[in-house]
């Protein structure tokens, strides 16, 4: 069945759709809106994609990087759980896994159409679960597509919970140790214009039971995808588990394991013991 499709004139200010998602979700039946958000003829702005390359530690290039697609479908996400037909609002959601494939390279030249969608409204042992699923095309074909899995402590879903299987890690070394500088939040704030508290202010971070500001997982994505920068093909497939949030300032690992077709990958305590973020990536063959 399709779904209805609200075309929107442009990408709302990240503002006023944040100040509507600061709104707690209540405790009781979740709910999320029956129709899907999209805008097209998206120009991608150079200089803030040359400040993001830079934050998150890639090189600039023609071909744009699949967490960058994500970064402009974002204020699509806001707006579609700020909605007033949905219970659910982004923020005190728990973003608990990301996964993207990208079709084909796609140039920063390339005008955009962005669509998000809520669908997936499932129950689980602490609340409800939901995916974010959006799409980018290019004249009609799909270049990039992403499912963001949210968890939202404390509301309902009708039926049983299943079980949602723990990501396998086994402690190692790391090959490379990166230190996060305090301000990180902010610098990725600026270039990622997702304006969530938790990551940049020490207040509403304890106020969401974090001692310190937390980096943005998404940051922490797209480090590790930077890292394998030139050894994976321009279409491929990132799969990610958000196992611990990382508190500012930091000092973490990173490590990478090759694998049929890609590599799998981690981001870690410096000692390596305990895991932050889990990442399969593949190349299409």
């Amino acid at each position: 069945m399709s779904l209805d499709v609200e075309v929107l004139d442009a990408l709302p200010p990240m503002g006023v759709a944040f100040a509507r998602a600061l709104v707690p979700s209540r405790p009781g039946e979740a709910r999320i809106p029956a129709h899907a958000v999209r805008v097209e003829g998206v120009r991608q702005d150079l200089d803030r994609l040359a400040a993001y390359s830079r934050v998150c530690g890639y090189t600039l290039r023609d071909a744009v990087p699949a967490t960058w697609i994500h970064v402009l479908t974002f204020p699509l996400h806001v707006s579609l759980l700020g909605d007033r037909r949905s219970s659910v609002r982004l923020v005190g959601a728990v973003h608990a896994s990301n996964a993207m494939t990208m079709h084909r390279a796609v140039t920063s030249a390339e005008p955009l159409t962005l669509e998000v969608r809520a669908e997936g409204l499932r129950p689980h042992t602490r609340g409800a679960m939901l995916d974010l699923v959006g799409r980018a095309q290019v004249d009609g074909e799909t270049v990039w597509e992403g499912v963001s899995t949210y968890l939202v402590a404390g509301m309902r879903v009708p039926g049983e919970p299943s079980g949602v299987a723990r990501e396998p890690y086994s402690p190692g070394s790391p090959l490379a140790l990166w230190r996060l500088a305090p301000d990180l939040g902010r610098r990725y704030r600026a270039v990622s214009q997702d304006p969530n508290p938790i990551h940049t202010s020490r207040v509403a971070a304890k106020a969401f039971g974090f001692a310190r500001p937390i980096i943005h997982g998404m940051w922490t994505h797209a480090r590790a995808m930077a890292a394998l920068e030139g050894r994976v093909g321009p279409a491929h497939t990132a799969e990610v588990a958000f196992v611990k949030p990382v508190l500012l300032p930091a000092t973490v690992g990173f490590g990478a394991t090759p694998a049929p077709g890609g590599f799998d990958c981690a981001v870690t305590t410096r000692d390596g013991l305990k895991p932050h973020l889990l990442m399969s990536v593949r190349s299409a063959s």
